[in-house]
């Protein structure tokens, strides 16, 4: 084992990588790091197995960016090293953390995640990008758009693996690593290797050097572990008393419709909190973590999936408001906090009919958690958790101000040549398969929308559709417009066997 005091110079990392860790305020090498960092900067296969929060992002990304710093650039929409992450929020906290020295060496990173705009990520390919870090998802859709190659790829990493397998990405990765050459370096970080990862071992790893740092029921020697009894009648008190405490709080919820409920019922108590879950825009998603991570909340209500490798710094208290059935669930939304060697504690809050199944998952996960029976307003659930009374009054968050319009040659371009012909309408318009006209960055609200009265032309005393697709019909039963997802004939209003269309908006949110 290397020392403890060897710094990163003595890893092998060149000096402008190590005096950019200094001006971040990284000096010393987590565990991980001494033991993968040479071994990937001479090459090898790396199969790296460690703790949530022990700094696997640092132990792939370092030896990445020293290789990528040899001056050469990237060829447009052919990558040399790709990094592939399960979520969203993931790639863009390895982006953050790498992106500031990558910049220091000459090295340009880009994020491919699903849930916002091409343009900017096609933008970047055809400008040449060293490292991409991408979702499954969002990466394949760019290769078959034909903007992004994987033939020049040099360097391979899978950022949590196990997490990758339990989400249903095998097939898409396994085609993704496919299409990179067979002579790439592949580094594979996974807080478990089991069956589904030592898979994509098996088949893509040429004699892979493994480092364990732990053992994979470890669970963090800095972290208490509380499974809280509780009668079915208290458990929204308990929970909204808990939300209360002081401190950063993480809570996890089994489902998207179970995180937006709590959500609304702590607020309607005076307590703030941000959902995060896959059914929110990604916008939405970016911005409440922002304010979490800011400080701007204190308590964030999530899924499993949407918070699956996010890292806060200072989460205190981790709260399963649902119990998880699987023990690396439990040991992902454990991980949330006591990151890095800092302290914090998990309660687990349980019904009477959940205790033996609870019990027989924590067993599984190596965790023996203390036992205590509480009630809403018992002091030793102040003792244990840090829980107040809410304060009672409802928090109402004010709305948002309204987008400003971008003129309408800047929304709808007519020289991209990632739109599909097949998708053109009258005037230089543009409709996806379902009818729905978008714009490149995503906001969908626009002058001319069927429903907002714009851009419309009034003949007559009667209205004409001049961008629709397939022209214009009047009369009983001739076609007069295309149908848009949320406008419907009224059949209960037709004059002179005259179909007529409302103008109603679509009720569908976007």
């Amino acid at each position: 084992m290397e020392p403890i005091d060897v710094d990163f110079a003595a890893l092998g990392l060149p000096r402008p990588l190590v005096r950019a860790l200094a001006r971040e305020g990284i000096t010393v090498p987590f565990e991980i790091q001494r033991a993968t960092v040479p071994d990937a900067l001479a090459g090898r296969d790396v199969l790296g197995r460690g703790q949530t929060g022990s700094g696997k992002t640092l132990a792939f990304g370092l030896p990445l960016l020293a290789r990528m710093a040899d001056g050469r650039r990237a060829r447009p929409m052919h990558p040399r090293a790709l990094i592939l992450v399960p979520t969203r929020e993931l790639a863009m906290q390895v982006n953050d953390a790498l992106f500031p020295l990558g910049r220091a060496v000459g090295v340009f990173l880009k994020t491919a995640v699903g849930g916002v705009p091409y343009d900017r990520q096609i933008d970047s390919l055809r400008r040449g990008v060293e490292i991409v870090v991408a979702t499954p998802g969002r990466l394949g859709d760019l290769i078959q758009r034909g903007v992004c190659s994987l033939d020049d790829i040099e360097v391979t990493v899978l950022d949590e693996a196990d997490q990758m397998a339990d989400m249903g990405f095998l097939p898409e990765v396994t085609d993704l690593l496919a299409k990179t050459p067979a002579n790439a370096q592949r580094l594979l970080f996974s807080a478990t290797l089991d069956n589904d990862v030592d898979a994509l071992v098996q088949r893509f790893m040429t004699d892979p050097v493994t480092h364990s740092t732990a053992p994979p029921t470890a669970t963090v020697t800095t972290m208490d572990h509380h499974l809280l009894l509780i009668p079915p009648s208290d458990k929204f008190a308990v929970a909204a008393s808990i939300a209360a405490r002081s401190g950063r709080t993480m809570m996890f919820a089994r489902t998207q419709m179970g995180v937006d409920r709590l959500v609304d019922q702590l607020a309607a108590v005076g307590v703030r909190a941000g959902a995060l879950h896959g059914g929110k825009t990604q916008r939405v998603r970016t911005r409440t973590l922002a304010e979490f991570k800011e400080g701007r909340m204190d308590v964030l209500v999530a899924t499993d999936v949407a918070a699956r490798g996010i890292h806060v710094d200072g989460v205190s208290l981790v709260v399963h408001v649902d119990p998880p059935k699987d023990p690396k669930d439990y040991l992902h939304r454990a991980g949330r906090t006591a990151r890095a060697g800092e302290s914090g504690a998990v309660a687990t809050l349980v019904l009477p009919k959940q205790r033996r199944s609870t019990l027989a998952m924590l067993e599984k996960a190596g965790v023996e958690p203390a036992q205590t029976r509480v009630r809403r307003g018992d002091a030793v659930l102040t003792e244990l958790t840090g829980a107040t009374e809410p304060s009672g009054v409802p928090i109402v968050d004010e709305p948002e101000p309204p987008r400003q319009s971008r003129p309408r040659g800047d929304r709808f371009r007519a020289d991209r040549p990632d739109r599909p012909d097949r998708f053109r309408g009258r005037g230089g318009s543009r409709f996806r398969g379902d009818g729905e006209r978008f714009r490149a960055d995503g906001d969908r609200s626009r002058p001319g929308r069927v429903g907002d009265g714009g851009g419309r032309e009034q003949t007559g005393g009667r209205r004409s559709y001049p961008d629709r697709v397939g022209g214009e019909r009047s009369g009983g039963g001739e076609r007069r417009g295309s149908w848009h997802e949320g406008s419907r004939p009224r059949r209960d209003d037709r004059r002179g066997g005259e179909r007529r269309f409302t103008d109603r908006r679509p009720s569908r949110s976007y």
